[in-house]
């Protein structure tokens, strides 16, 4: 397994179109990873169920936070859902992991974010969780967060096809 560097990234998004909806090339791809920016974002809102399989899992109810006339979200401390600009379209042998940028955490506020599995496509959602007491504002479109990309052994025979599939297309 070894990490994509930003030829190969850039490469695949023109080839394969790793990636569509994308905010700013040019400032996005970076020399490890792609900058992913917000779209959305939305206050948890109520308790989540995770049982032992999908029939028992009930997902916490979120309501919208708007942006200002300005393009910011005001956010007070908390946990907020988030979904990007981007949506990414994994081959079936890269797997990706994202990050937060460091601006993000220097804030006080940091990306929950799992694993992005091969053969995975859709327009991801995370969790943004505000630890800053005084809160965070954010602009619509900001970089908020890197996905890096990772070469499997080999391509999987089956890639990713659960509930999340084609998510927010």
């Amino acid at each position: 397994m070894s990490a994509l560097c930003k030829q190969t990234i850039f490469k695949l998004i023109q080839e394969e179109k790793l990636f569509t909806d994308y905010v700013n090339l040019e400032d996005q791809l970076q020399p490890n990873g792609f900058d992913l920016t917000i779209k959305e974002v939305g206050k948890l809102a109520g308790a989540g169920v995770i049982g032992t399989d999908n029939k028992e899992r009930i997902l916490s109810e979120i309501l919208p936070v708007d942006f200002d006339q300005d393009g910011f979200a005001h956010l007070s401390q908390g946990v907020y859902a988030i979904v990007v600009n981007e949506i990414v379209t994994l081959p079936k042998n890269l797997m990706a992991l994202v990050r937060p940028r460091s601006s993000l955490l220097r804030c006080g506020a940091t990306i929950g974010a799992a694993v992005w599995d091969a053969g995975y496509s859709g327009r991801s959602q995370m969790t943004l969780r505000v630890d800053n007491t005084l809160g965070l504002k954010i602009r619509k479109d900001a970089r908020i967060a890197q996905m890096v990309f990772f070469t499997l052994d080999e391509a999987a025979v089956v890639g990713y096809s659960g509930r999340y599939q084609n998510e927010n297309k």
